[in-house]
């Protein structure tokens, strides 16, 4: 096998390392042995040097077709109401960073929305604005049908409404929708609205030692349908072990964040990961973390390319 080294100075990349099917994609996240699941936050907005992609806005169009053309399993993106009660993707509570417009999201209509210009990669006042625009929720489920599944991150409380138009459109079946769970919540994926879709609850603990979180899996896979998975807060390294045990006996997946500065205390995040893959997503996955989110999708899968991650 070609070392990391190597691999990374290959030319660039003429196919997805993996099926990208939605429907393949569904069935490798219910089966925990069916290796590394690759979510891109926000949509592959960082450059993608190794398949000639430039940056893309967050939450755009053209993010979902990078990830897309990337081989990128789960595109995690950001649904929120606009006054007219419209469901648009937008993951602030306002414009002002990702768009040339200003104002809060439930203060401004459909229509104030679709006037406005999504700015470079992760906007700033000095990301310029392209061509790309605010995109519905309809739109985002019909531009990901047959190309990827897509992460749901429900920012109101909206959860009925993001979950019955997924029904409506027949995605039911291709997205993903997490909340949050403590030790003092009932089992979540056996109750309405998230029965009607693949659910995950996000666990909290309650003192951030993680020491709470094995009984947070087993109270929320106890009821009598099981949720597909599990994503870990910021936790101490020294947690995991227990974690991802009760998650194994559960025969479910813990998802981690590999974004920042990473969710694993000790471990580091996408910038480290930039410079020594193995160190920080080689890591997450031998320690049982098979589904990772990050903000360098490209990277990540040329790593998983290398078979690293499949041992």
């Amino acid at each position: 096998m070609r070392t990391l080294a190597a691999l990374l100075g290959l030319a660039a990349v003429t196919a997805p390392a993996h099926a990208t099917d939605p429907v393949d994609t569904m069935r490798r996240i219910r089966d925990p042995q069916a290796g590394l699941i690759v979510i891109a936050h926000r949509g592959c907005h960082q450059p993608a040097p190794h398949h000639g992609l430039p940056s893309a806005p967050e939450n755009s169009a053209r993010a979902l077709d990078h990830c897309a053309t990337l081989g990128v399993d789960v595109m995690e993106t950001d649904v929120r109401k606009t006054r007219d009660g419209h469901l648009v993707i937008m993951h602030d509570a306002t414009v002002d960073r990702t768009t040339d417009g200003k104002g809060a999201v439930a203060q401004l209509t459909l229509a104030q929305l679709k006037a406005l210009h999504l700015r470079a990669n992760e906007g700033g006042a000095e990301a310029a604005p392209t061509d790309q625009s605010v995109l519905t929720l309809a739109e985002m489920l019909a531009l990901a049908k047959g190309r990827i599944v897509l992460n749901l991150d429900v920012k109101d409380a909206i959860y009925a409404e993001v979950i019955d138009m997924a029904v409506r459109l027949g995605a039911a079946d291709r997205v993903i929708v997490k909340v949050s769970a403590g030790t003092g919540s009932a089992p979540l994926a056996a109750m309405a609205p998230f029965d009607r879709v693949p659910f995950m609850p996000m666990i909290a603990s309650g003192d951030g030692t993680g020491t709470d979180l094995p009984a947070v899996v087993d109270r929320q896979a106890s009821g009598a349908r099981r949720p597909i998975g599990y994503e870990l807060p910021r936790t101490p390294a020294a947690a995991v072990p227990a974690i991802v045990a009760r998650v194994r006996a559960t025969g479910g997946r813990l998802w981690v964040n590999s974004l920042w500065d990473g969710f694993i205390a000790g471990v580091g995040g996408d910038v480290d990961a930039l410079r020594d893959p193995d160190a920080v997503w080689g890591r997450l996955y031998r320690s049982g973390i098979t589904m990772i989110q990050t903000d360098e999708p490209e990277a990540l899968l040329r790593y998983h390319a290398a078979g690293s991650t499949r041992k």
